[in-house]
């Protein structure tokens, strides 16, 4: 696995690569960072069109993996490529993770990522290919604006989308329908929208999505909605075939009928059950959950934790699956 959410914050140890698919930092009006999706210049995706080899999980082949972004995304995958005289391994599939979050949440960014980075590889070493983005709408505050640019600069993971700021108003469609046309050169496999108080185990996400369709697929944690038999995932975090999220795209019905304000995660489920869309679905529950209130009901085999919301939960959360147990001692810092 290839964890992508910085290409400077963190040392290559720690598998993380960014290709720079995504910056634009645009002063319009008050310097708002706005990704105008209808419009997609050379000037709003940043790419040297050569392809970025990325470092994954120790490997006899050096992890090494290629993102090409010219490459033709109708030819069947070949294993492996020749770069630099050298063979490169294919991933299995590739998962974009977007995490749905606001431009004031910075410190909660931070957390994230660090969340996503300190990570250990999934085995076999190099099965996917997992690029991690933090999406919010356009950023209307001029401070917001400065500070942002400065995050994407550094980070290179930031996305933002042509709407206004909203958790159950449009933005989870937003995202869905800007994701196929923002890397349709380099589609992606599977498409997830999470939560940034949501702690995604990768590894143990990358070995639920080996054994599944590439086609049609709805994975999360389910819950039943009236006696609906075909069930709706929750908000924490699902997962969509790349066909789906192209599907949601282009389906011009949804907005025709003003289909997306409401619940988000409820409403997703609406879309695919009236467009006969994601059929092979998977319910992930109980092992994507809410951390209650003692958080006392943490599981071993977690795929999501969910709930996460102040930083006395996330360090809960990165005790009780020994984030940190890899620290060297040292007398310049004390032992958590």
């Amino acid at each position: 696995m290839k964890t992508s959410s910085s290409s400077h914050a963190f040392p290559a140890t720690s598998s993380l690569c960014t290709p720079y698919l995504l910056l634009l930092l645009v002063p319009l009006g008050l310097l708002a960072v706005v990704v105008v999706i209808p419009s997609l210049g050379s000037s709003y995706v940043r790419s040297d069109g050569l392809g970025v080899l990325c470092r994954g999980g120790p490997a006899a082949d050096g992890g090494l993996h290629l993102v090409a972004p010219g490459a033709d995304a109708g030819a069947p995958p070949e294993k492996e490529v020749v770069v630099a005289g050298e063979a490169v391994v294919r991933p299995e599939f590739r998962l974009l993770v977007g995490v749905l979050t606001t431009p004031k949440r910075y410190e909660r960014r931070n957390i994230v990522r660090l969340a996503y980075a300190l990570q250990p590889p999934p085995v076999p070493a190099g099965v996917a290919e997992v690029d991690v983005r933090f999406v919010f709408c356009a950023v209307s505050d001029p401070v917001d604006a400065q500070l942002v640019a400065l995050e994407a600069m550094r980070h290179g993971d930031i996305v933002v989308l042509n709407c206004t700021e909203n958790m159950n108003d449009g933005k989870t469609h937003e995202y869905l329908s800007a994701v196929p046309r923002l890397f349709a050169s380099t589609p992606y496999d599977y498409v997830m929208k999470t939560d940034d108080d949501t702690y995604l185990r990768v590894a143990a996400m990358v070995d639920e999505l080996r054994s599944k369709p590439r086609e049609d697929v709805y994975l999360g944690h389910g819950f039943a909605v009236g006696d609906d038999p075909m069930p709706f995932m929750h908000g924490m975090g699902y997962v969509v075939s790349w066909d789906v999220a192209s599907w949601v795209s282009t389906n011009e019905e949804i907005l025709r009928h003003n289909d997306t304000h409401g619940p988000e995660d409820l409403l997703v489920g609406k879309w695919l059950n009236i467009g006969g869309r994601g059929k092979n679905r998977y319910n992930l529950k109980p092992r994507m959950y809410d951390l209650n209130w003692d958080m006392d009901n943490f599981q071993p085999d977690t795929v999501a934790v969910h709930m996460l919301k102040d930083n006395r939960r996330w360090a809960a959360a990165f005790r009780y699956f020994n984030v940190t147990a890899g620290l060297e001692t040292s007398t310049l810092h004390l032992q958590p």
